[in-house]
């Protein structure tokens, strides 16, 4: 059976992708800082090894034996996404992986130069694909789920309020991570998605009224959508994330996260839109979701595991 090792398991994306790598047969190694990581009472894991990005010498006993690697890049990382990922990319090749699958957790622009924290999707694709080991990238442009994190579920459950640094004007391809976990997986059965990069997104471009107009489907009340400036909602995403950032990050997170929706609001990229013709052209195995259908399956209650931040 291939054994793919899942970088990252224990965040939403990683235990996401695991979902979705057991459902398709495959068996899972999760790799976290942890030997005994947390995995919110799930059993899809069918082993655990420790990773620690900040250190090297973790790669390839980490990586060892497997068959495929999935890589998610943390949010807080030592030194630039190019080194990093041209790191993991050469300990990958090291070892012997057939398939290494990045999902960038943002969009790729497809010219070199690109302005805001996008840009450096560029040399960081470069970087593993010069690493030797055959890779296939995904830019996911927005997560729906998103809006089950601790700085945008309780305004939406207690409040009714969807908040978010959205102008109203924007659309969006919101894409669930169980879909990005169904792109990363295909890939795998894939030949000719070796060496490719693209971008996804979810099969809807919705503005903020059509956010709040399928989630008060969903929750069968009114929600109405409650617009923050960005510097707000990088406070509000600082404040999330709690103690696992260190104090004399938090004013300059804020402020990155805050210049993201600035550009994003008024960029003519539009980097949340995606070619879902395309896309879906390139991925017809994948039925993706629509933020409707995602919403109706989600445990939206206090109690539900969430990850930090999440």
């Amino acid at each position: 059976m291939t054994l793919v090792s899942v970088v990252g398991a224990t965040g939403r994306q990683g235990l996401a992708q695991m979902r979705q790598l057991a459902a398709a047969g495959y068996k899972v190694r999760a790799l976290s800082r942890s030997e005994t990581p947390d995995l919110g009472g799930s059993n899809v894991a069918n082993e655990a090894r420790v990773i620690d990005l900040d250190d090297e010498s973790t790669f390839i006993p980490a990586l060892e034996g497997s068959d495929a690697v999935f890589y998610t890049h943390p949010l807080q990382s030592p030194g630039a996404r190019s080194e990093l990922v041209g790191k993991m990319g050469h300990a990958a090749a090291t070892v012997g992986v057939d398939r290494f699958v990045w999902n960038t957790s943002g969009w790729i622009p497809d010219q070199p130069g690109e302005a805001n924290s996008y840009g450096a999707n560029t040399p960081a694709i470069n970087a593993l694909f010069r690493s030797g080991v055959p890779a296939t990238v995904f830019g996911s442009v927005l997560f729906m789920d998103n809006l089950l994190t601790n700085w945008a579920r309780p305004f939406i459950v207690h409040e009714d309020r969807y908040v978010y640094a959205h102008e109203p004007h924007l659309e969006a391809n919101w894409i669930s991570l169980d879909d990005v976990g169904k792109c990363m997986t295909a890939a795998l059965e894939r030949p000719d998605m070796e060496g490719a990069w693209m971008n996804i997104g979810g099969p809807e471009r919705l503005k903020p009224t059509d956010v709040t107009a399928a989630l008060s489907r969903v929750f069968g009340r009114e929600i109405r959508y409650d617009p923050c400036t960005p510097e707000e909602f990088g406070e509000l995403l600082v404040k999330a994330l709690g103690d696992s950032m260190p104090e004399e990050s938090r004013a300059p997170m804020a402020a990155s996260i805050a210049d993201f929706y600035h550009y994003n609001n008024k960029s003519p990229t539009e980097p949340f839109k995606v070619d879902t013709d395309y896309m879906q052209r390139r991925l017809p195995e994948v039925e993706f979701e629509t933020l409707e259908q995602w919403a109706a399956r989600q445990d939206w209650s206090d109690d539900a595991h969430r990850p930090s931040a999440g």
